[in-house]
């Protein structure tokens, strides 16, 4: 089955590249529009931007999950897929697997052109190691919950315009911006946002910058916070979707 999604993948060349070129368009736009204009005492705001991305785009995963796994459903390849004798969780596992194997190649390039425009890994190899790991534990939880809403949802139109929607959600986070001027119910809501846990983890994991010392718990405590935010997500979203493949459209 990852096989199988891999191979899908190769034969969309179109979608591919838009999906690993637009991270890297969003940091030199943001990096150069929005950086012009935000001043951050004692930090440059590239520096802060590059770990917020890769854990916007990681988020993304909601959207390609619900995309391909509506695709798969309303062309009728999941109930051909459900007639073969393997597992019932073998196929939304795979296609969970191969989404995990194109963000983690996609990662590379995205990290090069952070380097380029100024942006620095200021800690340990370990604990940049750690910080992508990271990234892709909470890419692998975003699928499931893109995949279990594929599954539910009633055509390939529905699933893209929900899809689209989760654009949203980076922004009610601190991955662009930092939180500290939000109003206070924003802020709140901002901070309880898996997002923003992850992406206060990677920069502390990678040394851009320290966790606050104050704020909602996932961010105060990034790397707890966000290994909570991606278990809790895979252990409900996880059977969740497995569940409804099994049962099918019925």
């Amino acid at each position: 089955m990852l096989g199988r999604h891999l191979r899908r993948l190769r034969h969309n060349p179109g979608l591919l590249i838009l999906t690993q070129s637009m991270p890297v368009t969003m940091l030199l736009f943001f990096g150069y529009v929005f950086g012009s204009a935000l001043a951050m005492p004692g930090e440059d705001y590239r520096a802060f931007l590059v770990p917020g991305l890769l854990v916007a785009t990681a988020a993304n995963g909601i959207m390609t999950g619900m995309f391909q796994a509506a695709q798969d459903t309303h062309r009728s390849v999941t109930d051909r897929l459900r007639t073969l004798p393997i597992s019932r969780a073998a196929v939304p596992l795979g296609q969970a697997l191969a989404d995990l194997v194109v963000t983690a190649a996609g990662t590379v390039p995205f990290l090069l052109v952070g380097l380029a425009v100024g942006w620095r890994i200021e800690g340990s190899a370990l604990r940049a190691a750690g910080a992508v790991g990271l990234l892709l534990l909470f890419r692998f939880a975003t699928t499931w919950i893109g995949i279990h809403l594929g599954l539910l949802s009633r055509s390939e139109e529905a699933a893209g315009q929900l899809g689209g929607a989760t654009f949203l959600l980076p922004l009610l986070s601190n991955a662009y911006i930092p939180t500290d001027g939000l109003p206070g119910w924003l802020r709140t809501l901002a901070e309880w946002n898996p997002i923003s846990a992850v992406a206060t983890a990677m920069r502390e994991l990678f040394g851009n910058a320290p966790a606050p010392v104050d704020g909602a718990w996932p961010v105060v405590h990034p790397v707890a916070g966000s290994l909570a935010w991606c278990g809790v997500l895979i252990v409900v979203f996880l059977p969740l979707a497995v569940r409804r493949y099994a049962e099918g459209e019925g």
